[in-house]
């Protein structure tokens, strides 16, 4: 199947799986990744404000500050990813795509970010990726060569095989 063909796919699967369903399999995979040691480990953590159609981070991003976490959260700004501060709900306001992104601080020490969740369309269990198609996310990771990256999704987004290309980077991990 071509890139293409794959990101029908799972938008297919995504629209069987009712809003309930999608919020309870994102609570198992929020469990799994807040009971894993890498993420128990990190001081300084990427997530991403998840859109209605990933796996919800909005609980994870509250729940890392409250464990004293710097937690990071990426910014569009043209056809880049920027990483800022999250300072809290109020802090918040509608970027691209209607992305909720942070208005706090600018942050580019990336060697000090221990990990990083990386939301995708598909996975696969050795790791690789598919994104919505930009390379948003495949610029901002080669900037993170040294960081831990795990892949969340739902179970039905985990597939045998992507197309991969050479600036396709792999996660460390997968979490479904």
């Amino acid at each position: 199947m071509t890139k293409q063909e794959i990101r029908q796919e799972i938008r297919r699967r995504k629209a069987a799986c009712s809003q309930e369903e999608r919020a309870l399999l994102s609570c198992e995979v929020i469990a799994k990744l807040t009971a894993s040691p890498f993420w128990q480990q990190a001081q300084v953590v990427l997530l991403y404000h998840s859109l209605p159609d990933e796996v919800c981070t909005h609980d994870l991003i509250r729940q890392a500050c409250s464990e004293g976490k710097c937690v990071l959260l990426p910014v569009v700004v043209g056809d880049d990813l920027e990483l800022h501060e999250y300072q809290g709900e109020a802090s918040l306001k509608e970027g691209a795509f209607c992305i909720q992104e942070p208005t706090g601080g600018l942050f580019t020490n990336y060697q000090a970010i221990d990990l990083a969740v990386i939301p995708g369309v598909a996975f696969t269990a050795d790791g690789q990726r598919l994104g919505r198609g930009r390379g948003y996310y495949d610029r901002l990771l080669s900037r993170l060569p040294d960081v831990h990256k795990v892949g969340i999704c739902w179970p039905f987004q985990l597939i045998s095989s992507l197309p991969a290309e050479q600036h396709d980077l792999p996660m460390d991990a997968i979490i479904c």
